[in-house]
């Protein structure tokens, strides 16, 4: 599966812009392979973002704002379930991907898994 990050390359908004580089940037320097799709310039990914975001994790109005994230199909989050992910380092967990080895969340889960 391929993690999708869902953004708009022409937002007017400074805070989508940043939560949009924060989440492609760590995914670079992390060398996990990820797809941009980019919903301001292809109106099927902006129609399948907003199909595929479940009903529970929709704003009380309006429509879903990017960074949103899927692996594949199967739906991750937004940018605040990645920023929580990142800061209990569980972000290959939240992706639905195995973190390598020697990596802070490998060695948190070997942990848990010996007590």
């Amino acid at each position: 599966m391929v993690v999708k990050v869902y953004i708009a390359t022409s937002s007017g908004s400074t805070s989508i812009k940043k939560q949009q580089q924060d989440v492609t940037g760590f995914l670079a320097a992390n060398k996990i392979d990820f797809e941009e799709c980019d919903i301001a310039a292809n109106e099927e990914n902006r129609k399948w973002m907003r199909e595929n975001v479940p009903v529970d994790s929709r704003p009380a109005t309006g429509n879903p704002l990017p960074p949103q994230i899927f692996n594949g199909e199967k739906y991750c989050g937004n940018y605040e379930d990645f920023f929580y992910a990142r800061e209990e380092n569980a972000v290959y967990a939240f992706l639905g991907l195995t973190a390598p080895p020697g990596s802070k969340e490998a060695e948190a889960l070997a942990k848990k898994e010996q007590q």
